[in-house]
């Protein structure tokens, strides 16, 4: 935090002679890289990123496919859905590297300074950054993008609110500064804002009315990046066009990146028609979600014929907790002993087995397949940061490693069932009339909100077990609109959703499970949990001085999180499935973090040439 000032009753000579003694941290050195786990891979003066091809060529298109429909360009403010890829036509000042762990280079930005408590961060705009009508991308339209975000938009709102103040401070110079010092993700995280266009949003549209960043619009956008919007059908389709003379085409973070002349989406409302539409070459390059289409759909004459390619990518960039989602707001979930008896309820054995072939496993940790996952019993750091919060945390936290209910065989689910119906007695809940009621008689119902027919038949899988238990259970698939707006809105019982994590966690964490997020709306924390242990774990893990601190905080939270049972965690893979027409190429060793498709690789015309089809 800023020291604080007292107040000075002195002539404005002395107070200027007294300057040095009030004036800020004094600024670090001019950085064109800045990393949170030690020192950036790449030196200054280097060429480009080890995992791309510098020659890749230039050319062809990319199909991709989502679900849904899309009806607004403008993502800055959350209502309506913005159509996917509208990111690649916007640059933001800095850039991340693939094969690093939290390291961003300049885009925008040639590069940034910041002092030693990270109480402000000053980034310097490239002389050369335009927008696409020639126009240059100035401090003014940094200011004013963050301005409007912040505004308009809740969650980031949230996400950068220790930003105290951004102001232009020199022709190609821009300075945040924050409400307090020692967070030293603050001046990474506000160089991945993306940057638009002040004097494009304030002027007017082509019939002279005057345009509304506050407002949804289907009218293609001004940008900075290596595309731009080239047609599209409202709801339906989006073509973008790589620009030919995008101004930062040759810089070393660009380099053998953007290489495809066109990409395209196509929207699908259902994802049986979508898998259809593959088969039958409509689109390119499928992730698939599905463990029974992996095990049974692809076993089509193209992929026989070796014009479809299956391919599995290891993840180790991200952790992950996938789980079914009480909503704690609802009085029935608020007792801790009810939550743990859904997740006895919840028979992931069996649907392992009969759903997914059994491709998955059980989720265990907020951070699954991260070092950042807790195990064990806590020891050493962890363990002094716990004893911090040990009278706000369950007991087991410090004597049982936690694990999920096994249940391999018929005796142990009907032993999860009978610990199950326990905890709900424990909790004021009996069955009655083969119903469970609480002591005033009022039911236990639960809807569990769907926007995918492919969680349709997992809801219903579990549904039979927690019917067993006295629990009126109804499965809603509604449309994605719909799900979207009552999920912001807190209107369910209980959803499946889940949330990705890097490993280099962060001021991400409050939106997760931050007490602030709880009744914020359209933030990410959809259980709604509310715990001030939570919330001093969450600044131990921003506050971090290094890694080993960041490793130890993180397992702590990790561990308070899944003591309290919030969800019924459910399963993951420790690899992307894909389905791609075998029209590409790619770099010979793709990064360590990612496959980055489409963005590293290039139509391969020799390839396409093979399959016909789509150009």
């Amino acid at each position: 935090m800023y020291p604080k000032v007292r107040r000075l009753v002195l002539a404005a000579a002395l107070l200027a002679c007294a300057a040095p003694a009030l004036a800020q941290p004094a600024p670090g050195p001019f950085r064109f890289a800045t990393s949170l786990m030690g020192e950036p891979k790449y030196p200054a003066d280097f060429k480009h990123f080890d995992y791309v091809n510098p020659d890749a060529p230039k050319g062809g298109a990319v199909r991709l496919a989502e679900d849904g429909t899309f009806d607004s360009f403008n993502f800055v403010v959350p209502r309506g859905t913005v159509g996917a890829g509208i990111g690649l036509i916007y640059d933001s000042l800095t850039t991340q590297s693939r094969d690093e762990v939290a390291t961003a280079y300049g885009l925008i930005a040639e590069g940034l300074t910041y002092p030693a408590d990270f109480s402000s961060v000053t980034y310097r705009l490239r002389a050369e950054a335009k927008w696409h009508d020639g126009t240059p991308i100035t401090p003014d339209d940094v200011v004013w993008s963050f301005q409007v975000l912040t505004k308009n938009n809740p969650g980031q709102a949230f996400y950068y609110r220790h930003v105290k103040s951004v102001a232009k401070t020199g022709e190609r110079e821009v300075t945040f500064t924050f409400d307090q010092g020692g967070n030293r993700e603050l001046p990474q995280i506000v160089g991945e804002m993306m940057v638009l266009p002040k004097h494009w949003w304030t002027g007017t549209d082509a019939n002279g009315k005057a345009r509304d960043v506050t407002q949804g619009t289907l009218e293609a956008p001004l940008g900075a990046g290596a595309y731009r919007i080239k047609t599209f059908v409202p709801g339906r389709t989006i073509v973008y066009e790589r620009v030919k003379d995008y101004w930062g085409k040759d810089l070393p973070v660009n380099v053998g990146r953007n290489n495809f002349d066109e990409i395209r989406y196509e929207y699908y409302r259902d994802d049986t028609v979508q898998l259809e539409a593959f088969k039958a070459d409509q689109y390119d390059w499928r992730v698939e979600t599905s463990a029974k289409n992996w095990a049974t759909a692809y076993d089509f004459p193209a992929r026989q014929q070796g014009k479809v390619v299956l391919e599995t990518f290891e993840n180790r960039a991200s952790g992950v907790m996938q789980a079914f989602i009480p909503n704690l707001r609802r009085a029935k979930f608020q007792d801790p002993r009810v939550r743990r008896a859904l997740n006895y309820a919840l028979d992931f054995d069996g649907m392992n087995h009969t759903l997914f072939f059994d491709q998955y496993k059980r989720v265990g940790s907020f951070f699954s397949g991260t070092e950042l996952a807790s195990s064990g019993l806590p020891t050493g750091a962890e363990l002094d940061i716990l004893n911090g919060v040990k009278d706000k945390v369950p007991a087991g936290v410090f004597t049982t490693p936690y694990t999920n209910p096994d249940n391999p065989s018929e005796q142990s689910r009907r032993g999860n069932l009978r610990q199950a119906a326990d905890l709900l007695k424990q909790a004021g809940w009996e069955v009655k009339g083969k119903q469970l009621v609480n002591a005033k008689g009022e039911p236990f119902t639960l809807e569990i909100l769907l926007a995918s027919p492919a969680f349709e038949r997992v809801a219903l899988f579990y549904k039979p077990a927690l019917e067993r238990l006295g629990i009126q259970v109804s499965v809603r698939l509604v449309d994605s609109s719909q799900y979207v707006n009552r999920v912001r809105a807190r209107d369910f019982d209980m959803i499946i959703s889940g949330w990705g994590q890097s490993l280099s966690p962060g001021n991400e964490q409050r939106d997760y499970w931050g007490s602030e997020a709880a009744d914020r709306e359209g933030s990410r924390n959809y259980g709604g949990i509310k715990n001030p242990a939570v919330d001093a774990l969450i600044d131990k893990v921003i506050y971090a001085t290094d890694r080993q601190q960041l490793v130890a905080a993180t397992h702590a939270l990790d561990r308070v999180l899944l003591w309290n049972d919030y969800v019924i965690p459910a399963w993951t893979l420790g690899y992307t499935r894909s389905a791609r027409w075998d029209r590409f190429a790619r770099p010979a060793v793709l990064p360590q973090y990612s496959y980055e498709f489409p963005d590293i690789w290039w139509w391969d015309a020799d390839k396409a040439a093979k399959l016909g089809g789509a150009k």
